[in-house]
């Protein structure tokens, strides 16, 4: 029997896990032990009295770099298990639903959350490290990178989310973004639900669909429209 996906954040405040994790599908999932989580505090790794996690950047400049003995040790202390190990950062590569898959299919991740102005480089090469990043803007830190990533992660999980057709007809899942939705009230506003939705017909819905999902790639998301349209090889 497979062991339960793992997931390990390394952290400067490990009080902010489980955090939204706790609730909701995520929160179900970690009760029934669909999944597990734990937290390592980055402060224990410290080598002075005050528990100091960062120093000055080499050749000036703003702000703190967390230190590469500190973030190296904690590292050091987790098993070589194969799980990925990962840091958060916002000059990662961009993040996508095909690695959040790859992610979710094997045993668990490695997070590492970053403070202040980033992380020794020294440490994230020597450690392997796969920087991701969740869009082109910066957060206070890497825990809500973290918690996004772990709950997009959870959510593939066998039996988390419960029906797995509602997983293939997502955004993403197929290149495009997910067609619109529609519930009671029929009528809203003066607004009626498409006549379509309507006919019983599930063919022609099907196929509905699928143009609204082109529709809406093509108007919303003009870089995913190009590779999802563009001629195969």
């Amino acid at each position: 029997m497979r062991a339960p996906w793992s997931a390990t954040v390394l952290t400067l405040f490990p009080e902010m896990f489980p955090g939204p994790l706790g609730h909701s599908l995520a929160g179900r999932g970690l009760a029934e032990g669909s999944w597990r989580l734990e937290t390592v505090r980055l402060r224990d790794f410290a080598q002075d009295r005050h528990q100091s996690v960062d120093d000055t950047p080499f050749g000036g400049g703003a702000g703190m770099v967390m230190r590469a003995d500190v973030v190296g040790a904690a590292l050091d202390s987790l098993p070589d298990d194969g799980r990925p190990r990962v840091l958060m950062s916002p000059r990662g590569a961009p993040l996508t639903q095909a690695r959040i898959q790859g992610l979710a299919d094997g045993p668990g991740v490695v997070v590492l959350c970053g403070r202040f102005e980033g992380i020794d480089d020294r440490v994230i090469r020597r450690r392997g490290l796969e920087e991701l990043s969740l869009g082109d803007f910066v957060l206070s830190g890497g825990e809500p990178a973290a918690i996004a990533l772990l709950d997009a992660c959870v959510r593939l999980l066998p039996g988390v989310m419960g029906s797995a057709a509602s997983l293939d007809e997502e955004s993403f899942a197929s290149g495009l973004l997910e067609y619109p939705h529609y519930t009671r009230p029929r009528v809203f506003e003066g607004e009626a639900v498409p006549d379509i939705l309507l006919s019983g017909d599930h063919g022609r819905i099907r196929a509905w669909r699928r143009a609204e999902a082109e529709r809406v790639t093509r108007e919303r998301r003009p870089d995913l429209w190009a590779r999802y349209a563009a001629p195969t090889t």
